[in-house]
């Protein structure tokens, strides 16, 4: 993984003299990587991981999987480094199951899966296992995760607090059975139940109680995956019980897959087409998929483009115009930071809705886009679920990103139409995207 911490700090976000034209091949998806780590640690045989993420938060999984006792193998090519290809793709990882134990350390990052994930893990361990992180991951709630555990006959030490720093003082196997959480704060709680759960003596049955559930295609995108390693799931999506999600204990299956591409991390590649009224392609976009990203299709075109997915991948072609809107953005709110810049830069009012769980993200995103928007001469105001933008003339100045990959990519995106914006902590986008930089230049590079 390259060294991003090499660009200068503040980093100088190019300005776009011209449209973008360019094709850009876009890493492995961290979500399915971290999902596909997990499982592949449950089953009962070994698996294969081909062209995985290799980013913090995919590296933080592994290695903690690791400290489990799980073998993981990596293999890199020569044809994953070849010109054109994005740094950041492991050609594959075989993962090798073993007997879960302690006592062992995690060490979180600032990664929601990995923090979220691997709990339920360590819960079938042999042993005790502590986990911590970044100083933000103190701040994310853990306790739908915690406080499930416990009932399902998990020992959790975290002081009351709901939170990290905690110790799961693992006993090789876990009761599972019937449990209600309230995962309005993050739909990961649900996920992380999901994935441990053919490991549970009884399985489980997760109801979530709470307000609406955010990120639901992340579950589907969880749910997809068991299903895929032989595990018997019922949920909503397929007759089951509103807000209901069963797994019956079973065996897993080792399985050969092939991580389609991150299409979250897609989206400034694919904006800059709009921004900039050119033509962006990112190659191997599934035709079907779980991913929230590929919502950008939808979005990106009612903002003012046009897109056409052929099996060369997915091309965006810019109008020259970009549009206002107004969205609830509730199933795909890590899209939120990207759509704000947009919108900032747009020719009418927007209106985004449904994202009240993203204060409880890598940093308050709400507040942050917010600040740093209004910094640069926007008109930004926070609603209770989402923003306002009205877009006003922006100036150059420092974009801060408050160590959240998704607010940097957001500040580049307004750099190629404002002159002098200097993204601070650039190298954050490490988390989910390595060499972001490289990737940003090379593309406004082609063409030019």
């Amino acid at each position: 993984m390259t060294d991003t911490s090499a660009h200068p700090d503040p980093w100088p976000a190019p300005y776009a003299s011209g449209a973008v034209d360019a094709t850009v091949p876009v890493p492995g998806s961290k979500s399915v990587t971290n999902r596909a780590l997990v499982l592949a640690a449950l089953a009962s045989e070994p698996g294969w991981l081909r062209r995985p993420l290799r980013s913090r938060d995919t590296l933080l999984m592994a290695e903690a999987l690791r400290a489990l006792g799980v073998g993981i193998e990596e293999t890199v090519s020569s044809s994953s480094t070849a010109a054109g290809a994005p740094d950041g793709c492991g050609e594959a990882w075989r993962v090798i199951p073993a007997g879960l134990h302690g006592p062992a350390s995690v060490d979180v990052g600032n990664a929601g899966t990995v923090m979220r994930f691997l709990p339920p893990v360590a819960a079938l361990a042999d042993g005790p296992v502590r986990f911590d992180g970044d100083a933000r991951s103190h701040e994310r709630p853990l306790h739908g995760v915690i406080d499930a555990l416990r009932v399902l006959g998990a020992r959790i030490d975290d002081g009351g607090r709901g939170a990290l720093p905690m110790t799961v003082h693992g006993g090789g196997a876990l009761d599972g059975g019937k449990v209600e959480i309230d995962a309005s704060s993050s739909s990961q709680f649900v996920s992380a139940l999901l994935l441990s759960a053919p490991r549970f003596n009884q399985g489980v049955e997760v109801r979530h109680t709470g307000p609406r559930l955010p990120s639901m295609p992340h579950i589907r995108m969880t749910v997809d995956m068991l299903r895929a390693v032989g595990a018997q799931v019922d949920e909503p999506e397929t007759g089951g019980e509103p807000n209901v999600w069963r797994v019956s204990p079973s065996a897993l299956l080792g399985r050969d897959l092939v991580v389609e591409p991150d299409l979250s991390n897609a989206q400034p590649f694919l904006a800059a087409a709009l921004v900039t009224g050119g033509r962006v392609t990112v190659p191997d976009w599934p035709a079907r998929t779980t991913q929230p990203g590929d919502a950008l299709r939808e979005i990106l075109t009612e903002m003012g483009g046009s897109c056409e997915l052929t099996e060369a991948g997915l091309t965006f072609t810019g109008s020259g115009r970009i549009r206002g809107i107004d969205v609830d953005l509730g199933e795909v709110g890590e899209l939120t930071p990207g759509i704000a810049a947009l919108a900032a830069l747009a020719d009418s009012p927007s209106t985004l809705r449904g994202v009240a769980h993203l204060r409880l993200h890598e940093t308050d995103r709400l507040a942050a886009l917010t600040r740093e928007i209004n910094a640069l001469g926007g008109d930004v105001t926070e609603t209770g679920d989402g923003l306002r933008i009205r877009p006003r003339p922006l100036r150059g100045g420092v974009f801060h990103t408050y160590d959240d990959h998704r607010m940097a990519t957001a500040g580049a995106l307004i750099g190629l139409a404002v002159e002098g914006v200097r993204v601070e902590n650039v190298a954050t986008t490490a988390k989910t995207l390595p060499d972001f930089p490289r990737m940003w230049t090379g593309m406004l590079a082609v063409g030019a």
